[in-house]
């Protein structure tokens, strides 16, 4: 559904909303590869809500691949690695499913603090990790054509 199709394929991206300022940089580095009129994105509050919308939205048929990011920072209060887990647990599940291939932008530092350097640092890397979730999709979307024909 790549090249030489037809209609282009069609994208969801997720972003959780917190640290929103790093994890929007997500979208911007799919978009390097996938154009964003083939993009359509849906903020949810945290990471932990992304694989109910990952699977109302693969559950409606329309995406050929869906994206999710989101960063998890040790808060103090619980701890973060079980909280990723769960996510990234919990988007696999929605692509085994469904059919519909879920790629994580998910990352979780061991070693965060908020400063403008680690926001920076993160910023950028958050531009590469979305590139790389668009190749993701757009190979996956390619593998799963030609094992359908």
């Amino acid at each position: 559904m790549t090249q030489g199709s037809i209609a282009p394929a069609r994208f969801a991206f997720i972003k959780a909303q917190w640290h929103a300022d790093i994890v929007d940089r997500a979208l911007d580095g799919f978009c390097e590869l996938i154009p964003a009129a083939q993009v359509d994105v849906f903020d949810v509050p945290g990471a932990f809500e992304m694989p109910l919308m990952a699977q109302a939205l693969a559950a409606q048929g329309r995406y050929n691949a869906i994206a999710c990011a989101a960063f998890v920072v040790d808060g103090g209060i619980y701890r973060h690695d079980f909280v990723a887990s769960a996510v990234v647990d919990g988007l696999m599940r929605v692509g085994l499913d469904t059919g519909v291939p879920v790629l994580s932008v998910s990352l979780t530092p061991h070693h965060y603090q908020e400063t403008e350097h680690h926001n920076a640092i993160y910023r950028e890397h958050f531009v590469t990790k979305g590139r790389e979730a668009a190749q993701a999709a757009l190979r996956i979307i390619d593998v799963k054509t030609a094992v359908a024909a």
